[in-house]
């Protein structure tokens, strides 16, 4: 469930295609708050056609382990180097904490996947400065722009 009531709605523009294609271009590593081992999530697939268009993916998951080859953060303060985009896969009533520590921890782009979004979440991040973008796939979004094939061309670990 969104939280977009008309107090919490952000005022900010949409991305455009040119916003979105600098944000690709201008992004190195993608922390994936929400990832998960189920293959058949996209908290999976996307991070990992993500990783295969060589963006480097760092996990984000209270369980800790390990997905895509690397170790899972169990928080975004424990990152160690910095975060382009923050990819959000976790409900939206969770955003407004998440687009603090996005804010907090220097991200540049808070990403929310469809039904993810909050406006609540979204004015945060928007008032700290981040460049915030709703109700589009970070992976299918790649495709569309023509910078990939799409997650759906990627084969699962």
């Amino acid at each position: 469930m969104t939280d977009d009531s008309p107090s919490t709605r952000v005022t900010s523009k949409r991305q455009s295609r040119d916003d979105l294609l600098r944000i690709y271009r201008e992004s190195v590593t993608i922390a994936v708050v929400g990832a998960s081992t189920n293959a058949d999530r996209p908290a999976h697939y996307v991070p990992l056609y993500l990783q295969s268009q060589g963006y480097r993916i760092i996990p984000i998951s209270p369980r800790g382990g390990e997905i895509f080859g690397e170790p899972v953060l169990r928080a975004l303060d424990e990152a160690r180097e910095p975060i382009d985009i923050v990819d959000v896969f976790r409900p939206a009533n969770e955003g407004p904490e998440i687009a603090r520590d996005a804010a907090r921890i220097g991200a540049k782009v808070v990403w929310f996947q469809p039904g993810t979004q909050s406006g609540t979440a979204s004015a945060i991040a928007a008032a700290a400065g981040l460049a915030v973008v709703t109700r589009l796939c970070l992976g299918t979004t790649h495709g569309t722009l023509g910078l990939g094939p799409g997650p759906e061309h990627v084969e699962s670990d």
